[in-house]
């Protein structure tokens, strides 16, 4: 089987990084987009049957108890009965449409940046730096960036066919271009 080497190069502020992906990389980016998909899929799953999921206690008692920086902007959604209505659909069908996205590679990146923004409130609520300030939540909030940025859904997912779907006799995302920040 041949293998094609693939350099990744990338300029931001001036400073170019480079460097050159392994042929098992495919997989591994795979295996993070699948990890993070079940993972939230299975989170949400067991929240929507339980039918019982309440953010109230957590937002207006832990961001405090855990030193969080932002313990008040967390207590004032805690507060407002209808952000908090809001949040109890959110968290566990937005869990669970991300790992069910995530999972099929339909959405990719709309799904990984709400499972992104989703983990940095995680990392803000469950604020604890006592062992420094990388943590569970930021690492996955990094995973889902990363499954953003390396377009994932294009590996065995849904995307690599949304993309190419034609209209009017030209693909998706040279039509739209905007659809390739929700693709990918």
């Amino acid at each position: 089987m041949a293998t094609q080497e693939v350099t990744l190069r990338s300029t931001l502020g001036g400073f170019t990084a480079e460097g050159k992906l392994h042929t098992l990389s495919v997989w591994f980016i795979l295996a993070l987009r699948l990890m993070m998909g079940l993972a939230f899929f299975q989170s949400g799953l067991d929240k929507v049957l339980s039918g019982s999921f309440s953010a109230g206690g957590y937002l207006l008692n832990a961001p405090r108890a855990n030193g969080s920086p932002v313990a008040g902007l967390f207590e004032a959604m805690g507060s407002s009965q209808l952000f908090l209505d809001f949040v109890n659909v959110a968290v566990p069908w937005g869990e669970l449409l991300i790992g069910l996205g995530l999972l099929v590679g339909g959405l990719t990146r709309l799904a990984a940046f709400w499972g992104a923004f989703m983990m940095l409130m995680f990392y803000l609520g469950n604020w604890s730096v006592s062992h420094g300030y990388i943590n569970g939540d930021f690492a996955y909030m990094l995973v889902f960036l990363a499954v953003a940025a390396f377009g994932a859904g294009r590996i065995l997912g849904v995307d690599q066919y949304l993309e190419q779907y034609e209209l009017d006799g030209r693909p998706l995302v040279e039509r739209y271009p905007w659809t390739r920040y929700l693709l990918g």
